[in-house]
């Protein structure tokens, strides 16, 4: 038996300029951490007791004989690329899907992780974000960039750089008072709103109008942020104030963004206080995020009214194995010859 630990991710600064059709011609880049938010990924091989070969455990159950006959595309797709049979999978999570934190390429790359560790081989980070990467965006098929499986396989405060050579992975140097302080002035809020990443970016792209402009000046903001984090002398506020800045150019990048309900969240937050804050993920629901000064934060939470409040605190492991028991497993026409 397997069981894997995978964190989900917050990004800041850059999110869209990890998109293959724009950092392959500009490049590209994001900043973004992870934090002690996690799924959980359980993996063993099925006991022969049973009329089906596969058993899938997570918003629902699935029974099946076939591979083929699984509906979740993700873990169709990634028992076929690693030749993976008679599986019990089951998956459960700390916070919901489809809520902007890169649940899904969290999901993909603890899967990735805990087949692996069952056929007992070693995946690295790399070929960790690289296979989720290619089962997400290739085999399924499904619209959105690279930051989410990078992030959820390294794990950490870093900057990834996007170019046409593919990623480069650069843990962001801060000192522990510094970032702890960045911490508390982070204030995380549940909008109650889901929606499928893939289908945002879908509607964003069906928007004709031009975002390069938009996206350049999004990917240089992500070197003013890691200034501001790196430098002791800079203004640590200043990082709220960028939120706010990159939110506002983000909102004109795709009409699925934003929501008219989510904006007055905003503006209400904004007006209580807070300096900058956004909506993370590809957007249309999911999490707000802002950036408060302690003695503004009660009148922050006021202001989101029944919202859920989640406090969090960074995180460096990324996905890791937890419990690695080893099996023996004779795939079936072994041993039946």
């Amino acid at each position: 038996m397997i069981i894997t630990k995978t964190p989900f991710r917050m990004s800041f600064f850059g999110g869209g300029t990890d998109m293959e059709s724009f950092f392959r011609e500009y490049g590209g880049a994001v900043l973004s951490t992870t934090f002690d938010k996690y799924c959980y990924v359980n993996v063993r091989h099925l006991p022969r007791f049973f009329d089906y070969s596969t058993e899938l455990s997570y918003s629902k159950t699935e029974r099946v004989t076939s591979i083929e006959d699984i509906e979740h595309p993700a873990i169709r797709n990634a028992m076929k690329m690693l030749d993976m049979h008679e599986i019990r999978l089951t998956y459960e999570a700390d916070l919901p899907a489809r809520s902007g934190l890169g649940t899904s390429s969290s999901f993909a790359v603890g899967m990735l992780n805990a087949f692996y560790a069952l056929k007992g081989k070693y995946a690295d980070k790399r070929r960790l974000a690289e296979d989720a990467i290619y089962l997400e965006r290739t085999l399924c098929q499904e619209a959105g960039g690279w930051q989410d499986q990078i992030a959820a396989s390294y794990g950490g405060f870093n900057r990834i750089d996007f170019n046409a050579d593919g990623f480069d992975v650069h843990p962001v140097i801060v000192s522990p008072e510094r970032k702890a302080q960045l911490n508390d002035n982070l204030m995380m809020f549940f909008t109650g709103r889901s929606r499928f990443s893939s289908d945002v970016q879908k509607a964003n792209a069906a928007d004709k109008r031009d975002k390069t402009g938009q996206l350049k000046e999004m990917y240089a903001l992500v070197d003013e942020a890691e200034k501001v984090l790196t430098d002791r002398n800079s203004d640590l506020d200043d990082f709220g104030r960028l939120l706010d800045h990159t939110w506002r150019l983000k909102r004109q990048t795709g009409s699925a963004v934003t929501t008219d309900g989510i904006d007055r969240l905003y503006e209400k937050g904004i007006a209580a206080g807070a300096l900058g804050g956004k909506l993370l993920g590809a957007g249309g629901g999911g999490f707000l995020v802002f950036y408060a000064l302690p003695d503004c934060q009660r009148a922050v939470r006021r202001a989101m009214g029944d919202l859920m409040y989640v406090p969090f605190r960074f995180e460096n492991g990324g996905t890791r194995v937890i419990h690695y028991t080893p099996e023996t497993y004779i795939p079936q026409q072994e041993e039946e010859i």
